[in-house]
């Protein structure tokens, strides 16, 4: 039909929103405001979208009810949109069928049907995120087959510690996320393809706080491409139980070595971001590659937290929509336990309960500025990795069941003493 464009799920998401605010104000005209946010021009909607939109706006609704205490609407509506929405469904009923589960734990929390000490209990694998992403590795390997950010992350990020230690002989990586070793390899084959000044030993660091027997067969798979390619290799892996038992002396740093840090999704995490800093500062590397999510989920304030979150996490359901099949198992598993687990530790808890605090890019540039870190762009040659290296790609593929979350940057820079991010 001539004028007719399908709604993605952030457009549905922006309807509902606007027509929220709307009827707040006691105004009528909800038809324009649907016409404007789906890009200004007279277009038709479809029965599907119209329904898509009048539930967005019922879990809009219910949030605000359970943000004033008003249990009894909250509860009504949370049951319909129970109903209409399905983890199996379009990607708007997939959304909502993940924030109602997200509202639900709010609502027994605070009318204390349940209690944090249960909930802890239940979520065990959610507060135990290296487990969680571990046993989602066939899922994730899926997912990021059809996905570029993780491309883009791992090539983007692995070119920019090449560029920093391309004059050293003796590299030191510190990695405070290692998981499958994918990014790994990728350093491994550029360095030992390197022609001017070849490397006499790369040792790998791998910090974690769980997993040993995961991160040693990480540790093994790196060896056996070390060997294959001539690659002089060491491997240590660093257990601590909380940011604040690291300290440098873990690392055996040697003089003469250059050292890199790789931290993906590991600052907003952390009960300990400042102490961690702290530390890799006195360590001074020549670059920290930093990948985060740039979203502002701290806020205070829950209706703002929730309208944040809604439209973060509804573009990552409209990825995966144009990417896998509606009834792919991989991409249930994936929204399950990753995105939905993410929105429901979000939305749900406060204080130290609480997992994932993404910031908005500056408010991590004055965070690294208060510790005397200087930021650099992304070369040009970082960047066309990101858009074009997939010589290696099915190999590192294989291995990829580590997490990237949405790029909120890559950081890198020089400072006093060779200390970077």
């Amino acid at each position: 039909m001539a004028g007719f464009r399908e709604l993605s799920t952030v457009d549905v998401i922006r309807a509902a929103t606007a027509i929220y605010l709307q009827s707040s104000s006691h105004s009528s005209s909800n038809l324009s405001l649907l016409d404007h946010f789906c890009g200004g021009s007279a277009i038709n909607i479809s029965e599907e979208e119209s329904k898509d939109v009048e539930l967005v706006h019922l879990l809009i609704l219910c949030a605000e009810k359970i943000g004033s205490q008003q249990f009894d609407r909250a509860s009504t509506l949370l049951d319909h949109c129970e109903n209409f929405s399905s983890k199996i469904g379009n990607s708007v009923e997939r959304v909502v069928h993940y924030f109602v589960k997200a509202l639900q734990e709010r609502f027994n929390r605070e009318t204390g049907k349940i209690t944090s000490k249960r909930v802890k209990g239940e979520e065990i694998q959610l507060l135990q995120p290296e487990e969680t992403i571990l046993s989602l590795r066939p899922a994730l390997v899926a997912c990021y087959k059809e996905s570029s950010f993780y491309q883009a992350t791992l090539f983007a990020g692995t070119q920019a510690i090449i560029e920093r230690v391309a004059s050293a002989k003796r590299i030191h990586l510190i990695d405070l996320a290692i998981r499958s070793g994918s990014h790994c390899i990728v350093l491994m084959q550029a360095l030992a393809t390197r022609q001017e000044c070849p490397v006499e030993l790369l040792k790998i660091t791998a910090v974690g706080s769980s997993s040993k027997q995961r991160m040693e067969e990480t540790g093994k798979r790196l060896a056996y491409f070390a060997e294959t390619w001539n690659l002089p290799f060491s491997f240590k892996i660093v257990l601590v139980t909380e940011t604040k038992d690291l300290n440098e002396d873990k690392f055996d740093l040697n003089a003469g070595e250059a050292v890199a840090v790789y931290s993906p999704i590991l600052l907003s995490r952390t009960r300990h971001p400042d102490f961690l800093i702290k530390m890799l500062r006195k360590i001074s590397p020549c670059v920290m590659v930093v990948i985060e999510v740039e979203a502002n989920h701290t806020s205070q304030n829950f209706e703002d937290r929730f309208f944040e979150v809604l439209f973060h996490y509804s573009a990552s359901f409209d990825c995966l929509k144009v990417s896998m099949a509606r009834c792919d198992p991989e991409r249930v598993t994936f929204e399950e336990m990753y995105l939905g687990q993410h929105i429901r530790n979000i939305i749900a808890t406060e204080g130290e309960e609480r997992i994932f605090r993404h910031m908005k890019i500056d408010a991590w540039r004055k965070f690294f500025h208060r510790f005397g870190m200087v930021e650099a762009e992304l070369s040009t040659s970082s960047l066309f990795q990101a858009e074009l290296d997939n010589s290696f790609l099915p190999v590192v593929q294989e291995f990829a069941y580590g997490v990237q979350d949405s790029v909120l940057s890559l950081l890198h820079g020089q400072a006093e003493k060779g200390t970077v991010f």
